[in-house]
């Protein structure tokens, strides 16, 4: 598994993350397949689990499946806050962690920018305290890129999540440069545009050079357009399907296109 430093420490995390938006949003009794899921995104390399209090019962589901797992190595927790108020945020934060069953989060990211201003000197003190090991803001909406730039900009920031694939390359734009200038990680959500890039593609053989990158599938070819720009840390792409999460894996093994084949795989999707 390729793997990406995160730069304001220097560690280094699997290219290849999980999100958990709509997927690990089950009761106890639909869990069991996702143990399948989690073991085969572990088993293949990958660390990064990426929730929210958000996502209904995506938390408290990936605390029950990581036990339920039994991994060896702890994996890497990512959630949010995402509510007004100091005392609110609290509140959800502690419960983010009794849902998720750790001590320790390994990120704590503001959801979509809410009440910002109140929860990072909040995150601050966390990490300063060892609750949290980074933290990071995320937004989905383009219209929020320029707030994401500011802050990145003014505040010291670890982390940013934001929306990026290769029919949706605004973020390239302003937003990346910034991550690299900056020294932030980058989180990319919906690496596949919530399944619009498979439409695009539908019918469409896999191109001949696809070989050149070590792909044999679709989604292979969109995560490595991800990877292959340098101030992307980890797409995190969500599935409920072992087959699906088994080829997802895939995209963190072998080479990453060029600009030229960046360009190949944005055509093919145009």
């Amino acid at each position: 598994m390729l793997t990406r430093k995160i730069p304001r420490s220097g560690e280094s995390l699997p290219a290849i993350g999980m999100g958990t938006w709509q997927t690990f949003d089950v009761a106890p009794a639909e869990r069991a397949g996702l143990v399948s899921v989690l073991r085969t995104f572990l088993a293949a390399g990958g660390r990064v689990i990426d929730s929210s209090p958000m996502y209904g019962r995506a938390e408290e589901t990936t605390g029950d499946v990581i036990a339920r797992t039994q991994a060896p190595e702890r994996p890497f927790l990512a959630t949010k806050v995402w509510t007004s108020g100091k005392a609110a945020g609290v509140r959800e934060m502690t419960r983010s962690m009794e849902r998720m069953r750790t001590q320790q989060l390994d990120l704590l990211q503001i959801h979509n920018l809410l009440d910002w201003q109140t929860h990072l000197p909040v995150l601050r003190e966390w990490k300063r305290a060892g609750k949290i090991r980074y933290l990071g803001i995320t937004h989905y909406a383009r219209s929020a890129f320029d707030e994401l730039e500011l802050l990145m900009r003014d505040e010291t920031l670890d982390f940013v999540q934001l929306p990026y694939n290769a029919a949706d390359r605004e973020a390239e734009k302003r937003l990346l440069p910034t991550a690299a200038d900056t020294g932030t990680a980058v989180l990319v959500m919906r690496p596949f545009a919530e399944g619009a890039l498979f439409q695009r593609v539908r019918g469409k053989p896999l191109p001949g050079w696809a070989s050149e990158l070590d792909c044999s599938s679709w989604a292979q070819l969109f995560l490595k357009f991800i990877l292959g720009h340098s101030a992307v840390t980890c797409p995190i792409p969500a599935t409920s399907k072992v087959e699906h999460m088994a080829d997802n894996m895939r995209a963190g093994l072998g080479r990453l296109p060029d600009e030229s084949l960046r360009q190949k795989i944005a055509a093919a999707v145009a």
